[in-house]
């Protein structure tokens, strides 16, 4: 980082589709997905231990604020899922903000507060918010996956004779 960027580091789900939508927001400079808030060093995609699947965000904050970042994190996945979203289950998955200063932990609380009063979520926003850790830069086939995948559809399967 800079003295004209700042650095988020946001989990809500698979990574995918979270750094495909944020990277599109202007003022965001660059996006890499990972592993955070968890207890094994050097986390890969077969072995994160008790790691969020995160995103790092590179941000200019003359052009997009922190609190506008959670904003937008907070409408594209559901933060009163605890440990799952969608058909993704389990710890890699959960909603969490790890804060790179005191500023964001206040920002990211305050954030919640008013997701919370808003009515907008059907239960209790059950995001963590604790100290950005270590990120664990996930493996290149990762990263930008929507990217190099842009036309990903499920193939249509063939029918059974039963269905024939």
């Amino acid at each position: 980082m800079n003295t004209t960027t700042e650095r988020a580091v946001l989990a809500g789900g698979c990574f995918w589709g979270m750094q495909d939508l944020i990277r599109k927001m202007d003022g965001v400079v660059s996006t890499r997905v990972g592993y955070s808030g968890g207890d094994v060093a050097n986390a890969t995609y077969r072995n994160h231990g008790t790691h969020a699947e995160a995103i790092e965000i590179v941000f200019d904050p003359k052009r997009v604020s922190y609190r506008q970042l959670l904003e937008f994190f907070f409408q594209i996945h559901d933060p009163t899922t605890k440990n799952r979203q969608g058909n993704d289950r389990g710890t890699s998955y959960r909603s969490a903000i790890y804060f790179t200063s005191d500023e964001q932990r206040r920002v990211a609380e305050d954030t919640i507060a008013d997701v919370e009063a808003s009515g907008l979520w059907p239960g209790k926003v059950v995001t963590e918010v604790a100290p950005a850790g270590p990120f664990w830069e996930a493996e290149p086939e990762h990263q930008d996956y929507l990217e190099k995948y842009p036309n990903w559809r499920l193939p249509a399967r063939q029918p059974h004779a039963a269905e024939r």
